[in-house]
């Protein structure tokens, strides 16, 4: 599954941009996985906990992803293609916070940790954007889809592999209709908004970068090593976040701080030695923000709400995150890269809100000690 991701995120657009869909197009195709996370998904994942079998919802999921890949590689009108992904995404996306269920049961069920289990999704994430680098210098790009749906075939015959284990109570069902309170409560509001604005915040990268790296004359290798170096820094940062001691506020707003800079530098269209270092600064706005909310969201939520604090969280990033790529595919058609001062904006904006509103996360209890490591 992260494999697919690592092929999906940068490629993607390429593929998009090669059947002959515009920018605009492409920003609104580009916005529907968010979509799907606050409104399909947690009906999905809903589903699947009444079914009491992760397994074989996953097998299920997993096939259907692979054969709406399958059929995105033969179209190419511009609201077809919308239609099918819009209809791919709504099994795919539900996958992630399924395994996460599933493998947060076998960890309490076989005593293990947890993090190193995830550290591989990192790895395969990388694997699979190394691979589709390599086959972007060796495919047209308008066959990039094929190795995306080969990918996915990989995960579906993989998910047979799965043994029966029941989602626990505490599993992530992700409802958005439980556990209303935490909508009253102005320092847990404060949270999801500042998270969603800075994660949100990459909704520009995410959509644009590898194309706007494409017509800079970087090959497919070069770009898909760019986006590694941002992994890998991701990485780098989960490794070392237990040894982490400053306060998970101060965490985000590093997060949020170093994401405005780290746009408004990637604005300037800068050299590839720069874009670089640039790129290693995602340990940053992605991982740091990440590993700073975690901790806020244990220290903040009972742990009977936890489930329906990250469906909150994730439905309100996956509306940012969509919204954002939309507005970004209207001004990338007319201004290119001016669409990283919005990206810039977006994350000060989420650093400053937790900025003002730190002294209210003063009042919760101790987090626990795996806070750290998210």
């Amino acid at each position: 599954m992260f494999g697919l991701a690592g092929a999906q995120l940068p490629f993607f657009p390429v593929w998009l941009k090669a059947i002959g869909i515009d920018a605009a197009w492409i920003g609104v195709i580009a916005a529907v996985p968010a979509v799907t996370r606050f409104t399909i998904l947690p009906f999905v994942t809903d589903f699947a906990a009444r079914q009491r079998s992760l397994r074989f919802v996953l097998i299920t999921l997993a096939l259907l992803t692979t054969f709406g890949f399958l059929w995105l590689g033969w179209l190419h009108e511009a609201a077809v293609v919308f239609t099918a992904f819009a209809i791919t995404a709504c099994v795919w996306t539900p996958m992630l916070p399924l395994t996460e269920a599933y493998a947060l049961s076998g960890v309490a069920h076989y005593r293990l940790h947890y993090g190193p289990l995830r550290l591989w999704g990192s790895v395969a994430f990388v694997a699979g954007a190394l691979g589709s680098g390599l086959f972007s210098d060796m495919l047209a790009p308008a066959h990039l889809i094929w190795v995306m749906a080969g990918l996915a075939a990989v995960g579906a015959v993989a998910s047979f592999g799965l043994q029966p284990l029941a989602i626990r109570e505490s599993a992530p069902t992700a409802s958005l209709f439980g556990a209303r309170h935490l909508l009253r409560r102005p320092d847990f509001l404060a949270l999801i908004a500042a998270a969603a604005l800075i994660q949100g915040s990459h909704a520009a990268y995410y959509s644009f970068a590898s194309i706007t790296w494409q017509s800079a004359g970087l090959g497919g290798s070069t770009i898909a090593g760019l986006w590694v170096l941002g992994v890998m820094a991701e990485i780098v940062v989960f490794a070392l976040s237990p040894k982490f001691s400053i306060p998970p506020v101060a965490m985000i707003v590093i997060g949020a701080v170093s994401a405005g800079l780290r746009w408004s530098i990637t604005a300037q269209e800068p050299s590839l030695i720069v874009l670089a270092f640039v790129q290693l600064m995602h340990g940053l706005t992605y991982a740091l923000t990440l590993i700073g909310t975690m901790a806020l969201l244990i220290r903040l939520v009972p742990h009977r709400d936890m489930a329906r604090a990250q469906g909150y969280l994730t439905a309100l990033t996956g509306f940012v995150m969509s919204a954002a790529s939309v507005i970004s595919g209207m001004m990338y058609a007319h201004g290119g890269q001016g669409i990283y001062h919005l990206a810039a904006a977006m994350a000060l904006c989420g650093g400053l809100v937790i900025w003002l509103t730190r002294r209210t996360f003063a009042v919760g209890g101790q987090p626990h000690s795996a806070a750290s490591g998210g």
